[in-house]
């Protein structure tokens, strides 16, 4: 008796929690995706690896530019420097004496070592911003099926507090029958137990639609006891049924931002190898710069250069042709990365589109069952209190038409979720899609 006023309890309080929750903000799917884009983690975290690579580029910029060094020193001797020149000794300098200088120098010509590696600094520029947009789209597919499953938990809990009420409802019918002789104490019994079976139950979808609006909440970045309401969709968002899998893979092949990424890569390896190769060759460079040390004995105390000059790397113990075998090596791994890359995204598209395939037929299936269901249930109902039916027959219908509209919903949210791996899958913006 005790467990069964817990019980009571607890579907009360899920009532109410059900009830007060339709007070909460209302989170729409469009704005859900919207704020999943721009505040998820992952996404924050893939901007933050851009700016880094910017600094990247612009420290690989760096050796372009003229570099200018300027140093000031203040000279303190116990002795006087001086000179012996015969019988006498001339000093050369202070004892203590100030002297600073300024250097400039700039490379001419190097056979575009440091045009390159800055040009391959840009380009992972690039594919950092690509992999923000890839991260965006990964933060928003995960928001979408998280809402879809928040409306099949949602649905689940309706139905399974409709059982709960069908049954409840059924016991009363019950009772009245006992009363009258028509049905034995076993019929009350089994109704009793199908009902305590139905809360279980409804506690488990109520913790299952908690724990999904968590995840929600996770995935945009806010406290995981916000509370929000979502809103329905009214049929499928988008036909896909027509959708050809050869044109699929090949929109998938322009659009997906990895292979895009591979392709900038790619690119990024070759000038790599360009600025590698010309540690080959020599660079050439100009230097200039001002003297100047305080010191009445010397004939000028400051004094200008300039410095036309060559840098050859005559022998590093093969450490440069070691690195363009590195890079050649790096390249043909990443040839075959791609194509891996291209077999697993062709892969998930077909899953997708089969898994929508399947929804779709599921959907058909699933609705003539609901329908024949609720006729089962009825006329269950009317033979029992006609004292025709049994009382488990009335049980297993309620049971039946539960599990039918249970697999209804299911298969709604699974064509719903599909969808969207579908359109994630070919590389379509996920954010102007259900924007």
């Amino acid at each position: 008796m005790k467990y069964k006023t817990v019980i009571m309890f607890m579907v009360s309080f899920l009532t109410f929690a059900i009830v007060t929750s339709s007070y909460a903000e209302i989170l729409t799917l469009s704005d859900g995706v919207r704020l999943a884009a721009e505040n998820s983690r992952l996404v924050k975290i893939s901007e933050l690896d851009e700016r880094i690579s910017e600094a990247d580029a612009l420290i690989a910029k760096s050796p372009m530019l003229p570099s200018v060094n300027a140093s000031v020193s203040q000279t303190y001797l116990s002795d006087q420097p001086g000179a012996i020149f015969g019988a006498q000794n001339v000093p050369t300098s202070e004892k203590d004496f100030l002297s600073y200088s300024l250097r400039i120098q700039q490379t001419l010509y190097d056979f575009r070592r440091n045009a390159s590696r800055y040009e391959a600094g840009k380009m992972i520029v690039n594919t950092r911003k690509l992999d923000t947009v890839r991260s965006r789209n990964i933060a928003a597919l995960d928001f979408i099926t998280g809402y879809f499953d928040l409306l099949e938990a949602e649905k689940v809990l309706g139905v399974i507090q409709k059982e709960v009420e069908g049954l409840q409802s059924h016991l009363r019918n019950a009772e009245s029958l006992y009363e009258e002789g028509v049905i034995t104490k076993n019929d009350l019994l089994q109704a009793d137990v199908r009902i305590s079976d139905a809360r279980q139950r409804l506690l488990t979808a109520g913790k299952v639609r908690a724990i999904t609006a968590s995840r929600l909440n996770n995935i945009l970045a806010r406290p995981l006891k916000t509370d929000f309401q979502v809103q329905d969709i009214n049929g499928p968002s988008y036909n896909l049924s027509d959708l050809d899998i050869e044109k699929a893979w090949e929109a998938a092949g322009k659009q997906r931002a990895e292979i895009e990424i591979v392709n900038e890569t790619l690119e990024v390896l070759d000038l790599e190898k360009e600025t590698k190769t010309a540690e080959y060759y020599p660079e050439f460079f100009i230097r200039g710069g001002y003297d100047y040390t305080e010191n009445p004995y010397q004939l000028h105390e400051g004094n200008w250069s300039v410095i036309l000059g060559v840098n050859v790397n005559l022998f590093s113990g093969g450490i440069t042709k070691a690195g363009l075998m590195k890079i050649e090596q790096q390249k043909y791994k990443l040839l075959e990365q791609k194509d891996k890359l291209i077999e697993e995204i062709k892969l998930e598209v077909e899953k997708y589109m089969l898994d929508s395939g399947t929804a779709r037929e599921r959907i058909v299936v699933t609705e003539n069952a609901v329908a024949q269901a609720e006729e089962n249930l009825r006329i269950n109902r009317v033979r029992f209190e006609e004292g025709v039916g049994t009382a488990t027959d009335v049980l297993d219908a309620v049971t039946l038409l539960t599990t039918a509209e249970t697999n209804y919903y299911r298969a709604v949210y699974d064509l719903r979720k599909a969808e969207a791996g579908v359109i994630y899958s070919t590389g379509q913006d996920l954010s102007e899609v259900y924007k």
